[in-house]
């Protein structure tokens, strides 16, 4: 991810994983646990040291939704990284721990534009 927090991806065609989550609540207050910053940092990390990885953005709000985007170069990157075995048992962990909801969808980008701002 650059400093600005757009992920600097190559020309289309290539893939994008779309992770939508809802962070885990007790009495509408999102829990605390102090793992789940250090294992997202982690896996961006991992992520990064996968063949086939392009890049990753990702926010979160208040209230604990939040969006996580990676891009790869193809398909068999993405089963990869999936079957990655830490990623695997992160991802597990997190089902259980940290979620209350979760939606995962794999897309081909074909077209990319945007606006940039001049530095």
């Amino acid at each position: 991810m650059s400093d600005s927090g757009f992920a600097r991806l190559p020309a289309p065609p290539y893939y994008a994983v779309i992770f939508s989550s809802r962070r885990s609540t007790t009495d509408g207050v999102i829990d605390d646990d102090a793992g789940y910053a250090q294992a997202a940092q982690r896996m961006v990390e991992l992520a990064a040291q996968q063949p086939g990885f392009l890049g990753v953005e990702s926010t979160r709000d208040a209230d604990g939704f939040g969006i996580t985007v990676s891009y790869w170069t193809d398909e068999a990157a993405i089963v990869a990284w999936k079957r990655q075995a830490e990623h695997a048992a992160t991802r597990a962990y997190g089902r259980e721990h940290w979620y209350d909801h979760y939606e995962l969808r794999v897309a081909k980008v074909e077209r990319a534009y945007g606006k940039k701002t001049p530095a």
